[in-house]
């Protein structure tokens, strides 16, 4: 089993998605116990465990009422490879856009970034002392005088080496430094007193190339391949320019450096595509919108044609990277839509038996609107608190208020188009416009909201229909 599987029990991860998200308990227990499952195969002894495919969700309804959020704190809390694509966006081989491959070639690019992470994080204290050790032989060397003539030209080099006289070559010297002056410069260093010294390093060179490559959508793997084969090619490899930077930041590109230098790089590659095949997720969203059989024209031409393409990737296929083909046998898809034009009858037979589990999330009451208000440990209200926070203002919403909120939020719901808990982001700008922009030029001071001061606020923009339809 890998290591970032997190054994939890579907009641642990239905309690850790609380403290995020309020309600959808279906939703919370269908996903939990995807997640339990993954970790169970893996118990299983291994002629069976290959045959074990996961349960895919699809996750039906409205906009804002946690469909998206429930997926991605999952993909955290077990620390899973997790990409979020609109099935929108792609469209059936030989049109032009996106083809459904490019989703399982993100994934894997950002189960790289994880293992990258790890590895680094597992190399940072011995890439921390190599950083410092050349940092203190950068600041060591002698301080060009700007009134002192031009050095000679260097000799010209191929590699490490330096031609020398009658073309022999020779390694470029290495200057011996003293060490107790390395030991002055170090405690210097360890203190803080030289943070203001420059000191010139050999970056990568991350300028405009000598030529672009512009890829079109549906294009990514094209465009990537040839530029690897471009970096492979005299001129283009490993080049590099001279920065001067200060010390605190030369610290961090060459901790960067010999991090890189310390991690295995195919090692890196090799974990990823295990973990990608093992443990990754793929959220598709708004899969309603390829929903349909009807042939069509414009921009529906090819709904059912992404449904016959995802389907491969969805039951299990190989799909080749740059970094080598992953199967997708084993990666867990959680679909979602608000399927109110369409129905989930209306995809194909085949999609719809890859995707056994169905959960429908319930619209957001008014009480809804107020935990969410203030049970999350991101809730709105102490995101507010804390930006305004920054220009000294000491911001407190009553319960009155918190309650006037919600109201509003669902009445506004009601009467415009649902979109669930984003309505509260607009409910939110609305009250708060004025203190937002006078905050930095009043004194620091408490501002408490009450809910008369709710209504006196939102009751003009609410009482108008036609301005309530544009602000809220």
């Amino acid at each position: 089993m890998s290591t970032t599987d997190r054994a939890f029990t579907p009641r642990e991860t239905v309690g850790e998605l609380d403290r995020y998200i309020i309600g959808q308990d279906k939703a919370k227990r269908a996903v939990a116990v995807a997640l339990r499952n993954r970790w169970r195969r893996q118990q299983v002894p291994e002629p069976l465990r290959d045959e074990i495919a996961p349960k895919n969700i699809i996750m039906i309804g409205p906009t804002g009422v946690g469909k998206t959020e429930i997926a991605r704190r999952l993909a955290k809390l077990s620390r899973a490879p997790f990409v979020k694509v609109e099935a929108s966006k792609f469209t059936e081989v030989g049109y032009v856009g996106r083809d459904v491959e490019s989703m399982i070639r993100d994934l894997l690019e950002a189960a790289i970034q994880i293992v990258q992470a790890e590895e680094v994080e597992h190399v940072r204290v011995k890439a921390e002392e190599r950083a410092e050790q050349r940092l203190l032989e950068l600041l060591s060397r002698p301080t060009p005088d700007a009134d002192a003539p031009p050095p000679p030209p260097a000799p010209p080099a191929f590699g490490p080496f330096v031609v020398g006289p009658g073309g022999q070559t020779q390694r470029a010297p290495t200057p011996k430094l003293p060490e107790a002056e390395l030991d002055e410069l170090r405690k210097q260093l360890r203190k803080g007193e030289l943070d203001d010294r420059e000191v010139e390093l050999e970056v990568a060179d991350q300028g405009n190339p000598f030529m672009t490559i512009f890829g079109n959508q549906g294009m990514e793997e094209m465009e990537v391949n040839l530029r690897d084969m471009l970096s492979q090619l005299p001129g283009f490899q490993g080049k590099t320019k001279q920065r001067r930077v200060k010390v605190p930041e030369a610290r961090k590109l060459l901790e960067q450096q010999e991090a890189a230098r310390l991690v295995d790089s195919d090692r890196v590659v090799r974990e990823a595509r295990k973990r990608t095949e093992q443990s990754g997720i793929v959220f598709l969203d708004e899969i309603d919108k390829v929903a349909g059989r009807q042939a069509g024209g414009g921009p529906d031409v090819s709904r059912e044609g992404v449904q016959r393409d995802l389907l491969p990737i969805v039951e299990g296929s190989t799909v080749s990277t740059k970094h080598g083909p992953v199967k997708t046998d084993h990666i867990l898809f959680i679909a979602a839509g608000a399927f109110h034009v369409s129905k989930v009858s209306d995809l194909i037979p085949e999609l719809q038996g890859r995707f056994p589990i169905r959960v429908e999330l319930e619209s957001l009451e008014k009480g809804d609107f107020v935990r969410i208000l203030t049970e999350p440990k991101n809730a709105l209200t102490r995101q507010y608190e804390a930006l305004l926070a920054t220009e000294g203002v000491d911001l407190k919403l009553e319960e009155s208020a918190i309650e006037a909120i919600a109201t509003y939020a669902f009445e506004a719901n009601q009467r415009a188009e649902n979109i669930g808990a984003r309505r509260l982001h607009t409910i939110m700008e609305a009250l708060l416009e004025e203190i937002s922009f006078s905050a930095p030029e009043k004194p620091p001071a408490a501002f408490v909201i009450d809910g008369d001061y709710v209504k006196s606020a939102l009751d003009p923009i609410l009482g108008d229909q036609e301005l309530a339809r544009y602000i809220l």
